[in-house]
């Protein structure tokens, strides 16, 4: 079977992954009785995931001849002699209307219906809902006669109940954690992850047999682990999670530059961390503090550096020798690009898409790129906020973020203390459409 890519402006991608067969057309009777017979209708309906019945009622509208798909046959018949090439032109019309995201182009998209009952097209990609205009003919059609639910929607919704609760729990043990080192400090020792999870444990069993045992109770009285069976359990595993042994871990696994990252990170950690606890040593840096001057410093000399030269070859060779860890300079990068940026953030992005190629190689790593993207959208107003799942879209198509950085970077923000931030629900669909395209893929 011959296949073509879906979407005229895909046509000569060799490399798109969504296809669907060429059409195949067979003229049948003669006289008044004359008709044409879309022989593959159910195939090209299947891979648009619409039903064959809209694409079938769309060319006899579009032709003014009476159509008819019968659903127990498969057969699809329009009135009247017409040409292939005609039928595919109506077809990649149906396309552009009916199944192309209007945001991002692509065809993963789903019928909803509103409160109002007008027809709109939810992108599972980028999230973009598309209006669809209600003077066609065709609407109608599909309002009396709308497309099944798929399947499996019910198991979704489980898996993602089953996700929220692992990640409740998640943050239950993180808080058994907290309170763990609390009390570790005054006492003078260093708890480990393994007495949270037993305490955590016993919150959710209070009345299991573990927790009356005098090995447990015992252990929870000294600070020492229970003493079983495994050989495992006789060790007790403890991390000195002070400022200074980190450093010191970092410098000798990492190179200079992963390790200003990670230290970045580590800082921002203890920033948001609460008062009193061991990792609370730094605070953020008011307005007029050394720190912020020196941000606005980088972005005043990337500023004039991007309005005398426009040439992103020469960008990275600038940005390199520039003062600061590469995260403060990524960020400065994105502050001087994009200042004062609303509505219409995607297409600003997609015009200076190679200044963000050369930020993504600025530390060695993608994730740079992706905390500083991060870190706008937190100060940005809504507006561009909102656009966030096109311009990460857009990155990934055009190869400038790998799929792996992405859902690394969301795992972590998600998990982590700014996971309240709006850029991971307008995100989400993005990253649902990643995973989902790559189980299909493995599938494949």
């Amino acid at each position: 079977m011959a296949l073509q890519n879906i979407g005229a402006s895909n046509r000569d991608d060799a490399f798109y992954r969504y296809k669907m067969p060429k059409m195949t057309t067979k003229i049948e009777g003669r006289g008044n009785g004359i008709r044409t017979n879309v022989v593959n209708m159910v195939d090209i309906a299947k891979a648009l995931a619409r039903p064959a019945s809209y694409i079938t009622k769309y060319f006899g509208c579009e032709l003014g001849a009476q159509s008819k798909f019968d659903e127990k046959t498969g057969t699809s018949l329009v009135n009247g002699a017409h040409e292939t090439a005609k039928l595919a032109g109506l077809l990649e019309n149906f396309i552009k209307k009916y199944v192309q995201c209007y945001g991002c182009g692509n065809p993963e998209t789903e019928i909803v219906f509103t409160k109002t009952q007008m027809i709109t097209l939810k992108c599972a990609a980028c999230g973009f809902i598309s209006d669809v205009d209600m003077r066609d003919k065709l609407t109608t059609f599909i309002l009396k006669n709308p497309p099944e639910q798929k399947k499996g929607s019910k198991d979704k919704k489980a898996m993602r109940r089953a996700e929220k609760e692992r990640l409740k729990e998640g943050e239950a043990v993180d808080e058994e954690i907290r309170k763990l080192k609390k009390e570790g400090k005054k006492k003078g020792t260093v708890p480990n992850s393994k007495d949270a999870s037993k305490a955590s444990s016993k919150k959710k069993n209070p009345g299991s047999d573990e927790d009356h045992s005098p090995a447990y109770n015992h252990a929870n009285e000294n600070g020492q682990s229970d003493g079983g069976d495994d050989d495992d359990d006789d060790i007790q595993w403890q991390t000195d999670t002070s400022l200074e042994a980190v450093r010191q871990r970092i410098q000798e696994q990492l190179s200079a530059v992963t390790a200003d990252m990670v230290m970045l990170s580590t800082s921002s950690e203890e920033k948001n961390s609460p008062k009193g606890s061991p990792t609370h040593e730094v605070k953020k840096s008011p307005k007029g503090s050394p720190t912020h001057e020196t941000n606005g410093k980088l972005v005043e000399e990337i500023t004039d550096y991007l309005k005398k030269s426009s040439s992103a070859s020469q960008l990275k060779s600038f940005l390199v020798s520039l003062p600061g860890t590469p995260q403060e300079v990524v960020n400065a990068l994105l502050d001087g690009l994009f200042e004062d940026v609303g509505k219409g953030f995607a297409k600003v992005a997609s015009k200076k898409k190679n200044y963000l190629a050369v930020a993504a190689q600025i530390g060695g790593s993608q994730m740079v790129l992706l905390h500083a993207i991060e870190g706008f959208c937190g100060k940005a107003s809504t507006e561009a906020v909102k656009e966030v799942a096109l311009v990460l879209k857009d990155l990934y198509d055009s190869d400038v973020l790998e799929e792996e950085s992405i859902l690394e970077w969301y795992q972590q923000g998600v998990v982590g203390s700014n996971k309240s931030s709006q850029i991971w629900k307008r995100i989400k669909p993005f990253i649902d459409w990643l995973q989902n395209a790559e189980s299909e893929s493995e599938e494949e």
